[in-house]
């Protein structure tokens, strides 16, 4: 029988398509107590709190090697007692129970929540209707090591019989965000450098042609694998970007090099293989885990495995699986996941604070806050609770960032003086690329971390007129130099970041997520929200297809503004003075001198592809209508030579 998932009140949720009323948990005692004291948390001063004995002690968690010190959030020991009878009121530990052993908690689509299971130990076991799901995720997790290993090992080949060292993985969304940032985040982590010698990973995601031009760019076909993630194998983005490559391969190599330089991630066995793809080379994942979430899945796993090693992937799943057993076993008072999540609802809901920063400080992290972007933005950006009820409040948070010390010439002026931006700053003990110049007071890193440790206080103390004064600031220029202060945030800080702690990260900001969901009671699984674009989307791609198919073609069923926007859009570039009057060669040899005229001149498109194939194809110049496109030589293959000095691998903290 699946776990019972109760809402804040205490009521037995409704299934899917049952819309009875239940109560709101904004009709709670907890939240209604909690209401009234945020009024009065208003008026806190982070000065005098911080200042208080034992702060330091109370606000302040550690687990698994990360260090969680909240002592600046604008919270007193009695908010932190209100956040925690919310937490019990709402079940968040049931809960978490609940999704860890399968559990339908995405309800409006009848599924289980299951990514921990994607890194769960081998000798775990979690049945979902009659199905040990552990047993089939080691079965594909097996598939990706032998693949990996005979792809790295050179034991198989590309269709010219040359190693295959450079892969590209089309997807988009959470098939593409979360391997990307742990592809940055390990691109520079010393023992990955050393796995990766010799070897690139790129990711297409967008639809735009120049993602693909980029993607391509100096690669050699012979030596190119292709990922092709996509569940259902229909996204449309994923599968004009497929079949754009597909092109480039097929152009380069024949027909037959789809099966041997292309694999896909996929539910969809038909659409696979009638694309061409070896159907023993689709690595299989499930309904149970969301675009969001799948990282640990094959869609991240297998490219990951590919680049670095599927040993450090192990590593990756394991640093991954701690957290999740931290979640699951540890006190609400030390709960790392359960206090971010917390204190990320008081800071939002109660609060009204509509923003979060995630401020890392470490560049390998540059990739980090775009992910958290999707993770929290879809799963809680929603209006409605479980049963379709309004929710009455704004839930969600507008997450952004950027690796200090970058951000701080960026938009910190804002965070410090102009509106209150919760942050999380991130930082760690020890560097993955250290350097510490002779003759320079600190090493780099230190640098670095100077400026992490005093941003947060910064933020906290602010800068008073005052001490504006005592400093000698003009009279004219102490408002403009006053800081306000009093503004939230956490600080994290873990060892080093390795394939290990990379994993760590993940899954608690994952997990945050989850508890704010559970607290505000929404589906932070489902994603209704990107679907009307999609839809409206189809209707403009059909008309672009007939407009360029007949030219003249009546633009119609828009409202006015897109109709003349479309009609705008479909006459093209206006011509540039002085090409007046030329024929139409002439337009085509003035337009190759000046960038973008080309098809505003009447000259044909050359797709940025075009030129980093090795012979003609029909297949794609029929791709483009009216535009053909014309295949030339492969460019250079050459590559970057890995200087960095091989350090040790971490060895796995959990047997898997």
């Amino acid at each position: 029988m699946d776990p019972v998932y109760t809402g804040c009140h205490g009521a037995t949720d409704p299934a899917p398509g049952d819309h009875a009323m239940t109560a709101l948990v904004t009709e709670t005692a907890a939240w209604k107590t909690l209401a009234a004291h945020a009024e009065q948390a208003k008026h806190l001063k982070l000065r005098e709190l911080l200042a208080a004995p034992g702060r330091a002690t109370e606000f302040h968690a550690e687990a698994e090697g990360l260090v969680l010190d909240y002592s600046r959030q604008l919270a007193s020991s009695e908010t932190r007692r209100l956040l925690f009878d919310l937490a019990r009121s709402c079940d968040v530990q049931g809960k978490l129970t609940a999704m860890a052993v399968g559990g339908k908690l995405n309800t409006t689509e009848d599924r289980s929540v299951l990514h921990m299971a994607l890194r769960a130990s081998a000798d775990t076991s979690i049945i979902v209707d009659g199905v040990d799901v552990v047993a089939q995720v080691h079965e594909v997790l097996g598939q990706i090591r032998v693949f990996s290993e005979e792809i790295r090992s050179g034991k198989r080949r590309g269709a010219t019989g040359q190693a295959l060292t450079d892969v590209i993985a089309i997807g988009i969304g959470g098939s593409y965000l979360g391997p990307e940032f742990v592809n940055e985040a390990l691109r520079t982590e010393p023992a990955c450098v050393v796995t990766a010698q010799g070897r690139r990973l790129r990711f297409l995601a967008n639809v735009d042609p120049i993602d693909v031009s980029r993607a391509l760019s100096d690669l050699d076909p012979a030596t190119t694998l292709v990922v092709v993630v996509s569940k259902t194998f229909t996204t449309a983005e994923t599968m004009l970007n497929a079949r754009t490559v597909r092109a480039w391969l097929t152009a380069a190599l024949g027909t037959k090099a789809t099966a041997k330089h292309m694999v896909a991630v996929s539910t969809n066995l038909k659409e696979v293989t009638a694309f061409g793809i070896d159907p023993a080379n689709v690595f299989g994942f499930w309904d149970w885990v969301g675009g969001r979430y799948s990282v640990c899945s094959a869609v991240g796993i297998l490219p990951l495995s590919l680049q670095y090693s599927y040993n450090a992937m192990e590593e990756f799943l394991a640093g991954a699986e701690s957290i999740d057993q931290h979640l699951l076993t540890a006190p609400l008072e030390g709960n790392l996941p359960i206090l971010m999540g917390l204190f990320g609802v008081w800071n939002s809901t109660f609060l009204g604070h509509a923003t979060r920063a995630l401020l890392p400080y470490c560049q390998a992290l540059m990739r980090f806050a775009p992910h958290i972007q999707q993770v929290d933005m879809e799963s809680n950006g929603k209006r409605v609770a479980l049963d379709g009820t309004p929710l009455g409040f704004d839930a969600g948070e507008v997450n952004f960032g950027e690796p200090g010390t970058n951000g701080q010439h960026s938009f910190y002026q804002l965070i410090h003086q102009g509106r209150v931006v919760p942050c999380d700053f991130l930082g760690f003990q020890e560097s993955q690329q250290p350097i510490h110049v002779p003759g320079e007071a600190v090493a780099n890193h230190d640098e670095l971390m100077a400026n992490f440790f005093a941003q947060p206080d910064a933020l906290a103390f602010g800068k008073t007129a005052e001490e504006c004064a005592a400093e000698g600031v003009p009279a004219a220029l102490v408002p403009h130099k006053v800081f306000p202060g009093n503004r939230p945030s956490n600080v994290l800080l873990l060892e080093r970041l390795s394939a290990y702690t990379c994993g760590q990260l993940l899954a608690l900001y994952e997990h945050r997520t989850v508890v704010q969901g559970f607290i505000w009671g929404l589906n932070s699984f489902d994603q209704w929200g990107v679907e009307l674009g999609k839809v409206l989307a189809k209707q403009v791609r059909s008309q672009l297809s007939t407009s360029r198919a007949t030219p003249g073609a009546a633009v119609s069923g828009f409202n006015p503004s897109t109709t003349a926007l479309l009609e705008r859009y479909l006459r093209g570039p206006a011509p540039k003075p002085g090409m007046a009057g030329l024929t139409t060669s002439a337009k085509a040899k003035a337009a190759a001198k000046v960038p973008g005229l080309r098809r505003a001149a009447g000259a044909k498109a050359v797709p940025a592809v075009a030129k980093l194939a090795k012979k003609p194809v029909a297949k794609l110049a029929a791709a483009a209508p009216k535009r053909p496109a014309k295949i030339t030589k492969a460019t250079s293959t050459s590559k970057a030579k890995v200087t960095s000095k091989p350090k040790p691998k971490p060895t796995s903290k959990s047997k898997r």
